[in-house]
């Protein structure tokens, strides 16, 4: 009997979760797989209503299935993802990237099958998912994000409104959306004309000259113009308003994040963690609840803001534990290298090309937040600059704070900073000792 030499087609894998499902995930229809012999078919496509999502849970339910997978397209995975969760699935949100790479998948029910073949032999990795409480309270800080920039697109308009007159108060005052600035535009507003009238608007810590004040707002009142600047100042208020009712929800959220954790806020910041506060800081006390929740006072950290804090807070959660280690941490938040090796050589080390997440955002504001300051992380940043430039600073500081974060919160150890001149004298003799032994280097080469 000969001894068949062909070639074998395909590749033997371990089987590694036997009852897994894949669903290629779109607005109007869902392709869901399961294992062949499970149904007459092994394939059906269902609508995108909620009764189609009930008949999935059905039929997967009727196919023993354990664990799902799907692709994360847009926002149309999550109704199906809750549902299934809540149907006690196991169920894993798929990076597209994972699933794509394989060419002759023309239509959704392939993509479906690929996606169950992959899942079965546990080749596909779920992205990070928060709970029920951390979506909400993302949702609810996202929100506010939006309705903050909204105001602040006005605050330019009203800007450019008043530059199209050659009224140059915004390059007197140093924030035209303060107490002095919106009392001049509301003046303004109002039928005054007469530069010397404005002057009982001025507030006492303003530090301009009245003269220039005066100078600032003589122009050319157009009348379109001031239909302009009215029209920004009403949605201006109106966000702001927005953003107070905002603010409300998300104290609420706060207090239910963590029932019977939380104590009664005071009126003040804690000793200690007061900075500087700006017109978007939110208008409760975060200080507490950060505590609270967290169990540390992150806000001690250098560049860390109430805002900053809170947007971390709600795209990370409090369980630091889904990331085995800080350096895990920082490469989800794409703030390290991405190295790439082949044949033992180091090709690339550039971060990957794609854009920061909320959280990855908010660590490269506190790392941009302390480059001017004295401490020792504002001296590494300065250090990182000259090395690399700009950009280079900021991702480097980031990985910082971001693994300062990460042990505070995980570890539950408060914050701790270096002193300035021991970590600048730390430094210098770090260099001293490197180049002593390049310079015993070079000796060797010589001789």
């Amino acid at each position: 009997m000969k001894k068949d030499t062909r070639k074998k087609s395909t590749v033997d894998m371990p089987l590694v979760n036997p009852n897994a499902a894949g669903i290629d995930i779109g607005d109007t229809m869902h392709a869901v797989a399961v294992p062949q012999g499970r149904d007459s078919t092994n394939v059906r496509t269902f609508g995108a209503m909620t009764a189609d999502l009930e008949q999935i849970v059905k039929w997967l339910k009727k196919c023993k299935i354990d664990t799902v997978a799907m692709e994360s397209t847009g926002i149309y995975w999550k109704p199906l993802f809750g549902l299934l969760v809540r149907s006690n699935f196991e169920v894993y949100l798929v990076n597209s990237k994972q699933v794509r790479n394989v060419s002759g998948r023309k239509n959704d029910e392939d993509d479906a099958v690929w996606i169950q073949k992959l899942h079965s032999c546990g080749l596909l990795k779920s992205s990070y998912l928060p709970d029920d409480e951390q979506e909400a309270l993302r949702a609810l800080v996202r929100y506010r994000r939006t309705l903050v920039n909204d105001s602040n697109r006005c605050v330019l308009r009203m800007q450019k409104a008043l530059g199209m007159m050659n009224i140059k108060i915004h390059k007197v005052i140093r924030d035209i959306a303060g107490k002095t600035g919106l009392a001049i535009v509301e003046a303004i507003i109002n039928g005054e004309r007469i530069a010397e009238n404005f002057l009982p608007f001025v507030d006492n810590r303003i530090r301009a000259d009245r003269d220039m004040i005066i100078k600032s707002l003589q122009g050319n009142w157009r009348t379109e113009q001031i239909f302009l600047l009215k029209e920004n100042f009403t949605c201006y208020k109106f966000y702001r308003d927005r953003i107070s009712v905002c603010d409300a929800e998300i104290e609420n959220q706060l207090q239910r994040y963590h029932q019977g954790k939380i104590s009664q806020p005071r009126s003040e910041l804690t000793v200690g963690t007061r900075k500087h506060a700006n017109k978007n800081k939110p208008r409760f006390n975060t200080s507490d609840y950060f505590r609270s929740i967290l169990g540390v006072d992150v806000m001690a950290i250098y560049g860390i803001s109430d805002i900053l804090a809170l947007e971390i807070l709600s795209e990370t959660g409090t369980d630091m534990s889904k990331w085995e280690t800080a350096k895990h941490f920082v490469s989800w938040l794409n703030l390290c290298p991405n190295n790439k090796i082949s044949g033992g050589k180091l090709i690339s080390s550039t971060l990957m090309k794609k854009r920061p997440n909320t959280a990855s955002q908010a660590f490269r504001n506190a790392a941009n937040a302390v480059q001017r300051s004295d401490n020792w992380l504002g001296d590494y940043y300065r250090r990182m600059k000259a090395r690399g430039g700009n950009k280079y600073a900021m991702v480097a500081t980031a990985n910082k704070i971001a693994t300062i974060y990460y042990t505070m919160v995980r570890y539950k150890k408060e914050f701790n900073p270096l002193d300035l001149k021991e970590y600048q004298q730390k430094y210098r003799q770090a260099k001293i000792s490197y180049l002593e032994r390049k310079l015993l280097d070079l000796k060797k080469d010589v001789a």
